[in-house]
């Protein structure tokens, strides 16, 4: 039971993530983070690279753990969070106190690229053993067996 509501978790989080996105960019840049310190610019700036990271890791995992992370899904994990950025810069011009730009989409599609390097290089290639060990581990830990699918 309790594999399966992480599995759920798993397959759940990118959409709720995505969700979490809507709603940040719905807002005012300085609702939830306005300190007034000289760094908290260039910390905010960023968030765009670890933001839509983060998208894609979630997204290849919605994929891995059915052992369904293949190059192409990889690609497709990839395309959709910079997607996402493209999206989310769009839904900005929209709001009030907001703006989009190209450079916050470049920075999100730069975060995309360096998560992409790592799951693809660790988990198709001979590099980050590391990480691809638990790439695996995560794999076959909550990967149904076949009985159950």
């Amino acid at each position: 039971m309790f594999l399966t509501t992480v599995r759920f978790c798993f397959k759940l989080a990118p959409f709720a993530y995505m969700a979490l996105i809507w709603f940040l960019s719905s807002k005012p840049a300085d609702t939830y983070m306005d300190t007034g310190y000289s760094w908290e610019g260039a910390f905010k700036e960023s968030l765009h690279l670890i933001e839509f990271g983060i998208l894609y890791v979630m997204l290849a995992l919605f994929f891995l753990i059915d052992g369904k992370l293949t190059t192409k899904t990889n690609i497709l994990c990839a395309a959709i969070a910079i997607a996402y950025g493209l999206t989310d810069e769009i839904h900005q011009s929209f709001v009030p106190a907001r703006s989009a730009t190209l450079i916050d989409f470049v920075k999100d599609t730069i975060g995309v690229l360096i998560a992409y390097f790592f799951i693809h290089h660790a988990y198709f290639g001979t590099r980050f053993q590391k990480l691809d060990h638990l790439l695996q581990k995560i794999e076959t830990t909550f990967k149904k067996p076949a009985s159950l699918k």
